[in-house]
């Protein structure tokens, strides 16, 4: 090319392979993430099957009532340990990717540690308070509770460390190490732990389940760490960490009330069913809620393998690119998640009866319950597209109103209706939450998240 020629069309042929570039770049993205998303979804259903296996034995070891006080307890220390995160395990996931762009790696250095130190210490000091709660009031308490709900106390410091591990593998894009441990490994070695325990001689009682999940959950927490480690040696750095905690609250914050709100949105109508019913009954609405985890894993098999992604086009300023990867997220929760719903409602009354006898009953369940989980995948992960853009802040406040919906309902409707007024409490409050959602993502950044009209228009940050 002569050289007046180049001097006068360069800038445009280098804009043109700039944009060139990006939409190669966009394509791989969407292509990596695709494939993310698959594997992701694959480790949950091998997961789901191991999990369910796990509880299907539990309950025939345990015996209804044993059973029916083991998950309520359990159900309530993965609600505690979620909350003692303060919302890291999903801020890691965008402080992250903003300091690789940005080059920082003295933040990048400092964000690891101290995502993990502030988790770590914020769980202890809730255990630490529940004990003292549980000693003070265990008068008040039922005695098949106590020491549950005391082995429970001290699993909640490493529940939280594992959570947040599983955001900064997220962060990397380590799905394999991110998701394993919790999903795979955490639940076999629950298993394991609980049959050397029978085979020991001790009794079937949820005590004991307390106790076979403690080890499990130590050993698979130190262990990530551990595999976390060795593989950020290879890829951060060694050199000073910048702590900036004032920001980092600020923005996890926000993030902490959206998770929190989310984890007892998912979990309140257990909670509140174990107040007012006996655990026989909750043990068939846990088993009936499990049977249908297979759907949610869709859900979250697109929003562990989409929310780094989010932060990262987001950052970048790539409006085409990250409207296009929103609306092919919802395509992806969606249809996944209806095939899966007609497949275990077909099969559902089956899998109810593994549990044992009586468990069967909790069939018709499923079909009030489903009807909110299909509503809510209709809007794909709009809690991450939210929180990844700026707007954690009003997403928080539409997850604090879906729950006071989802409290009102269940202390509403489980004395009237039992059971049933639990699984439609819990839908209602589902539907709520996808259309709020909806509202929220359209009027802030410009997104229709609607599976039927799943466009976008303009991105406007907040």
């Amino acid at each position: 090319m002569p050289r007046a020629l180049q001097e006068r069309h360069g800038d445009k042929i280098a804009s043109l392979l700039a944009k060139a570039d990006a939409v190669a770049t966009g394509r791989d993205e969407t292509a990596v993430s695709q494939r993310t998303a698959v594997f992701v979804f694959a480790l949950r259903i091998v997961s789901a099957l191991i999990a369910y296996v796990s509880q299907v034995l539990m309950a025939r070891w345990l015996g209804s009532y044993e059973y029916g006080v083991f998950v309520w307890v359990w159900t309530m220390a993965v609600i505690c340990g979620g909350l003692a995160c303060i919302g890291f395990p999903s801020a890691i996931v965008r402080f992250i990717p903003e300091y690789r762009l940005a080059k920082d790696s003295d933040s990048l250095r400092g964000v690891i540690f101290g995502s993990r130190f502030y988790a770590f210490m914020a769980a202890t000091g809730l255990a630490t308070l529940g004990l003292l709660a549980l000693v003070a009031f265990q008068d008040m308490v039922t005695a098949d509770y106590v020491m549950p709900f005391f082995l429970a106390a001290v699993c909640l410091p490493v529940l939280a460390l594992g959570d947040v591990q599983e955001g900064v593998a997220r962060a990397f894009n380590w799905m394999n190490l991110a998701l394993s441990p919790k999903f795979l490994i955490r639940p076999v070695l629950i298993l394991v732990a609980m049959v050397g325990a029978l085979a020991l001689g001790w009794p079937a009682t949820a005590t004991t389940a307390m106790g076979a999940t403690i080890v499990a959950v130590w050993v698979t927490s130190v262990g990530q760490m551990i595999a976390v480690n060795m593989k950020l040696s290879k890829v951060v750095e060694a050199g000073p960490r910048r702590m900036s905690p004032k920001k980092w609250v600020l923005i996890s914050l926000p993030i902490f009330l959206v998770e929190g709100f989310y984890v007892l949105l998912t979990n309140v109508d257990i909670l509140i069913a174990g107040f007012y019913l006996p655990a026989e009954e909750v043990a068939v609405y846990f088993a009936a809620v499990k049977t249908l985890a297979l759907v949610h894993f869709v859900y979250y098999a697109v929003r562990a393998a989409s929310a780094h992604r989010y932060a990262h086009f987001f950052n970048a300023g790539d409006r085409a690119a990250y409207q296009d990867y929103v609306r092919n997220t919802v395509q992806w929760t969606f249809w996944p998640s209806l095939g899966m719903a007609v497949i275990i409602l077909a099969v559902g009354q089956f899998l109810l009866m593994l549990f044992g006898e009586g468990f069967a009953n909790g069939y018709p369940l499923l079909f009030i319950l489903v009807i909110g989980i299909v509503a809510r995948s209709s809007v794909g992960p709009a809690e991450s597209v939210l929180t990844m853009s700026g707007q954690q802040k009003t997403c928080a406040a539409v997850y604090a109103l879906a729950l006071l919906v989802n409290v009102g309902l269940n202390v509403s409707l489980i004395p009237l209706f039992g059971l049933y007024g639990a699984a439609w409490a819990t839908t209602c409050a589902m539907i709520f939450e996808a259309l709020a959602l909806y509202s929220l993502a359209r009027r802030r950044l410009d997104l229709h998240m609607f599976i039927f009209f799943n466009t976008a228009s303009s991105l406007r940050g907040g």
